[in-house]
């Protein structure tokens, strides 16, 4: 990523900035704004972000650490994010990122060489009701085992 922030880029976060009553509270949607350009936020990018947001950067970084929905890094066109909290794990996650991680032929957190998947472990999906979960993207999808695990990858074709 070079360095800067294109002047399309920070016009669209100035317009994302005016709409809130203070700059900080902009933080999550132009975070957002920058990775859907960039492809993930790069620690020059946070410092951007907070000299434009008029925040320290490591209240950047704090808010890009959290989020699982930030990446630091880019991530393949499909990024696989497995949940790892109690509901999931006593439900067989454990087991399931294991048979990930061999089917795609990566580890946590790497991406396929042909740049089609990235996996991801995190703490929490919020959808402990269809545990053990995982998201591909924005969707969703529980009840897991490995024939549903491979029914999902055969769609993403």
């Amino acid at each position: 990523m070079s360095s800067g922030l294109s002047l399309g880029l920070t016009k669209k976060i100035e317009e994302m900035i005016s709409r809130y009553p203070k700059k900080d509270a902009a933080l999550l949607p132009v975070l957002q704004l920058v990775q859907r350009e960039r492809g993930a936020i790069s620690a020059e990018e946070e410092v951007l972000v907070a000299g434009l947001l008029g925040l320290k950067p490591i209240r950047v970084r704090e808010v890009v650490t959290f989020y699982t929905m930030l990446n630091r890094k880019p991530v393949g066109t499909y990024h696989i994010q497995i949940c790892s909290n109690l509901s999931c794990l006593l439900m067989g996650s454990e087991k399931l990122i294991d048979y990930l991680q061999r089917k795609l032929g990566v580890n946590i957190g790497q991406t396929t060489p042909d740049r089609r998947f990235t996996l991801s472990q995190v703490e929490c999906l919020g959808a402990c009701e269809m545990s053990p979960c995982m998201m591909v993207n924005l969707d969703y999808y529980g009840n897991l085992d490995r024939d549903k695990i491979d029914t999902v990858l055969r769609g993403l074709a």
